[in-house]
């Protein structure tokens, strides 16, 4: 059974950080490009960052560019989002997501609130 679990959302202050972790489980998770999305209220879901199977080449969307850092442990089965600077509109429930192209598989967590007060 795969199982992505995400932790380490909550409540924090504007210009604060948080720091996401994803545990995968049920995978080979080396295969597995690994992603954060975010959907905030009233909004489409939306990519924040991504990081290949082996790590490195990692991309991230604009608004979050040089405050946030995707990172993975494949000893761990984790993935991680260090996110600095936080704003307001980074308000939203945060997912991640495993993609093994390959096999066109793909799989979520069940997301965690991060709340940015101003």
């Amino acid at each position: 059974q795969v199982r992505l679990v995400e932790s380490g959302g909550g409540l924090v202050q504007a210009g604060g950080s948080l720091r996401l972790s994803c545990a995968a489980s049920g995978i080979t998770f080396s295969r597995y490009i690994m992603s954060w999305y975010r959907q905030a209220p009233g909004k489409e879901r939306e990519l924040v960052a991504t990081i290949p199977g082996a790590g490195g080449n990692t991309n991230y969307a604009d608004s979050v560019k040089g405050r946030f850092t995707i990172s993975r442990d494949n000893a761990k089965n984790t993935v991680y989002l260090q996110m600095n600077s936080l704003k307001p509109e980074d308000t939203a429930v945060y997912y991640c997501k495993a993609d093994w192209t390959t096999a066109a598989l793909n799989f979520w967590g069940q997301g965690t609130q991060v709340t940015v007060a101003s």
